[in-house]
């Protein structure tokens, strides 16, 4: 089944060498963790958490966004602009290459071969116990994907990860030895030049930059017999719009992953009724929606039904 849009669907063809707004936005991002680290001292802790939450949260938008060839026509320039291991826990390439592997449409929620699926196989449901099935179970409502899941997701890529290493998977290992080279400049930075304790930027930063991060990924995608109808719009969310640059309006980025995050209000607003009609008007009225749907309600079961 084809995923590719009717002839009513239009959009802006990005004809530009440079994309100013996302050069900006790169800017403001690195400057305002550099501002915030350096004075983080000067400020109440709950605002120091909360603003380092959010920047870890937006340099990963910014990390999608680079990965899907923007801001400059050189990949290598926007893979350089991306690759800052503010995160820790995640080596770019990694999500580079996982996340296109995502873009496969026809296998979205696959817990094989879809890297971001949050289903898991029948056969990894039962080898859980009665505790893991637990947790699972929680992960799948937005109250369990804002406290637990940022663990889970970050534990469970470091075992499947530590595997592909032991297992001699061929450059994984000098991936992850790079990796770990790169964060040693902002290990030095924020330890010892801005003296901030290692917890309050793993938790503070790292951990609720994930949560952010969780928030926007949990109703992105449900499993539908027909997969143009896996992939959820959330509307109405200026704020948080713009924390995860309009990738909010999720079916439109699968379907035009070239659009530029500035770009995609406008666009999303000329077609919209045509990408309702395709995604079988899978849309959230804002996240406070998806909340009051799913905050202690499973979003669905975690078990795959192609995989029983």
């Amino acid at each position: 089944m084809s995923t590719k849009p009717s002839r009513t669907f239009r959009f802006h063809v990005e004809t530009s060498r440079l994309e100013w707004p996302t050069v900006v936005l790169a800017i403001a991002i690195y400057g305002a963790f550099l501002a915030l680290t350096f004075w983080w001292q000067e400020l109440p802790l709950a605002v120091v958490m909360l603003a380092g939450g959010w920047l870890i949260a937006w340099q990963g938008s910014l990390q999608h966004e680079v990965i899907h060839g923007h801001p400059t026509r050189n990949q290598a320039i926007n893979d350089a602009i991306g690759s800052v291991p503010l995160s820790l826990w995640l080596p770019y390439p990694i999500y580079r290459d996982t996340h296109l592997v995502h873009h496969r449409d026809e296998f979205l929620t696959d817990p094989i071969d879809d890297p971001e699926s949050a289903y898991v196989t029948h056969l990894a449901w039962q080898k859980m116990g009665r505790l893991g099935q637990l947790l699972a179970d929680f992960n799948m409502t937005l109250l369990g994907r804002l406290t637990i899941g940022p663990a889970v997701m970050i534990l469970s890529f470091l075992v499947s990860e530590w595997q592909l290493v032991r297992s001699g998977v061929e450059g994984r290992a000098r991936i992850w030895l790079l990796h770990l080279v790169s964060t040693v400049p902002v290990l030095t930075w924020v330890g010892l030049v801005c003296g901030m304790p290692l917890w309050l930027y793993l938790f503070g930063f790292v951990y609720v930059g994930a949560a952010l991060t969780r928030l926007r990924s949990f109703a992105e995608h449900r499993y539908a017999d027909d997969h143009e109808k896996r992939t959820a719009i959330v509307e109405g969310s200026s704020i948080l719009g713009l924390l995860y640059l309009h990738n909010n309006l999720h079916v439109l980025h699968h379907l035009r992953p070239g659009i530029s995050w500035y770009r995609l209000p406008s666009v999303y607003n000329d077609n919209r009724d045509e990408l309702v009609r395709q995604n079988g008007g899978l849309v959230y009225r804002g996240y406070w929606d998806v909340a009051r749907r799913f905050f202690l309600t499973r979003h669905d079961d975690p078990r795959h039904p192609h995989h029983s």
